[in-house]
C-alpha cells in the first residue's frame, strides 16, 4: 500500500513536469504531516512501473479536463491507483505566468483565460525583489502589517530620514530599513534610499504607502493595528510582539504579505522574464481602458513607459526638488524676505523643471 501528493506541473517554476512525492506503507496524512520522508514520484515507476504509468495517464487526462495545473492526492491499496482528490494547485507567481503561457502554447487554453489565470498582484510580485524561498521557509514572522508596496527587503534599522541619508555612505550600513511612526513629505530622501519601510500607523493609502508604491521600494505600513507594538525615537528602538530593535539591528520584512521578521534574510533579485511582455499584449488587446503612470522624473517616466504606460496620470512636482542640489534653492524661494530675493530663487528653480518636463 501506499499514498501520495503529486502536482501535474512544477508549482515553484512552472516546467511541465509531474512533481510530488508518496511513501510507502502508508495511509492519509503521513505525507504531509512529515512523520517519515518520501520518496520522489518518479523513484514510483521504479516500484510500481505499471501503477506509475496509470497515474501519469490519469494526471494527464485531469489536467486536460480542468485546463489548469492539478494538486492531486492519490492511495495505493493491493497494486490499484485509487484517486482521493484532485483541484487547481497554489503556484508562485513565476509558476502563474509560466503555466498560463505554455497551456495557451499547447493550445488548452486561449489568451484571454490565461490573463484571468495571473492575479495583477503576482505581476507586481515578478517586478520586485523577492526573499529566497529556502531562507524564507527557515525563518519565522514575528508581526504582520498591511502589504503596502510589494517586494522584498533586508536591512539595518534606522529611525528618520536623516539617519537613513547619513548611514548608508558606511559600507556596513549599504541596507538600510526605516521605521516611522508614520512618514511625511520630508522624508522621501531618506525613503529613496532605503531598502524597505516599515510604519507603525497608516494604511494602503498612507503616504509611505503611496510612495513607495511610485518609488517601487517594499513597504509594510501599519504594523501597530494587530501587533503589540512601541516606538521610541529617543532611545532609537521599537518593540514588536515582544522582539525588540534598536538601531542598526537587522530586520526583514515582506511587502508582499506584511510579514515581519528578525534578522537577515536572502533576498533574489527580480530578473527579466520572457514571457511578461507576451502576457501583456494579451492584456492589451482585452483591456478597454487608457493605462497611465505616476512620475516625476524622466527615468521613473521611461521606465513606465518601456512597460506599457500611455502617459503620466500623476507628477508630484513638488518631489522634483528633494534632491540635494536643488532643494538649497527652493528653501532660498520659501524664505525669501523681498519679491527680488524670490526672482532670483525661482530663476535658479525654474531650469530643474523645466529639464524635467520636458525629459518626461
Amino acid at each position: 500500500s501506499g499514498t501520495g501528493v503529486a502536482f501535474t506541473r512544477n508549482p515553484a517554476t512552472g516546467e511541465k513536469k509531474l512533481m510530488g512525492e508518496y511513501l510507502i506503507n502508508a495511509q492519509g496524512e503521513d505525507v504531509v504531516a512529515g512523520i517519515r520522508t518520501p520518496s520522489p514520484i518518479s523513484k514510483l515507476h521504479e516500484e510500481m512501473p505499471e501503477v506509475y504509468d496509470q497515474f501519469v495517464e490519469i494526471a494527464t487526462r485531469l489536467e486536460n479536463y480542468y485546463k489548469d495545473m492539478q494538486d492531486m492526492e492519490f492511495t495505493i491499496e493491493d497494486g490499484k491507483l485509487f484517486m482521493l482528490q484532485t483541484r487547481n494547485g497554489k503556484r508562485t507567481a513565476q509558476a502563474a505566468l509560466q503555466i498560463a503561457c505554455d497551456l495557451v502554447d499547447e493550445g488548452v487554453i486561449d489568451q484571454r483565460t490565461a490573463v484571468l489565470r495571473v492575479e495583477p498582484k503576482q505581476l507586481d510580485t515578478l517586478l520586485h525583489p523577492q526573499f529566497d524561498a529556502a531562507a524564507l521557509k527557515a525563518a519565522e514572522a514575528i508581526g504582520k502589517g498591511l502589504a503596502a508596496s510589494p517586494g522584498s527587503a533586508c536591512g539595518r534599522v534606522v529611525f528618520s530620514a536623516e539617519d537613513a541619508e547619513e548611514k548608508v555612505k558606511d559600507e556596513a550600513w549599504k541596507k538600510v530599513v526605516l521605521v516611522r511612526l508614520e512618514t511625511s513629505p520630508e522624508d522621501i530622501v531618506g525613503m529613496q534610499v532605503s531598502q524597505g519601510i516599515l510604519t507603525v500607523r497608516g494604511g494602503m493609502t498612507s503616504h509611505a504607502a503611496v510612495v513607495a508604491r511610485g518609488m517601487g521600494t517594499c513597504c509594510v505600513s501599519g504594523c501597530g493595528n494587530d501587533n503589540d507594538v512601541a516606538i521610541d525615537y529617543d532611545a532609537k528602538v521599537i518593540t514588536i510582539n515582544g522582539h525588540t530593535f534598536h538601531e542598526g539591528d537587522w530586520m526583514s520584512i515582506d511587502g508582499s504579505t506584511g510579514n515581519i521578521y528578525e534578522g537577515q534574510i536572502a533576498t533574489v533579485a527580480s530578473t527579466e522574464n520572457a514571457n511578461f511582455k507576451r502576457f501583456m499584449s494579451w492584456a492589451d488587446e482585452a483591456r478597454q481602458m487608457k493605462v497611465m503612470t505616476n512620475a516625476d522624473n524622466p527615468r521613473d517616466a521611461q521606465n513606465a513607459v518601456d512597460m506599457g504606460a500611455e502617459g503620466i496620470g500623476l507628477c508630484r512636482t513638488e518631489h522634483m526638488f528633494f534632491a540635494e542640489d536643488r532643494i538649497a534653492a527652493v528653501r532660498e524661494m520659501i524664505c525669501a524676505r523681498t519679491v527680488e530675493e524670490r526672482k532670483v530663487a525661482l530663476a535658479k528653480v525654474e531650469p530643474f523643471q523645466e529639464a524635467d518636463f520636458t525629459a518626461m
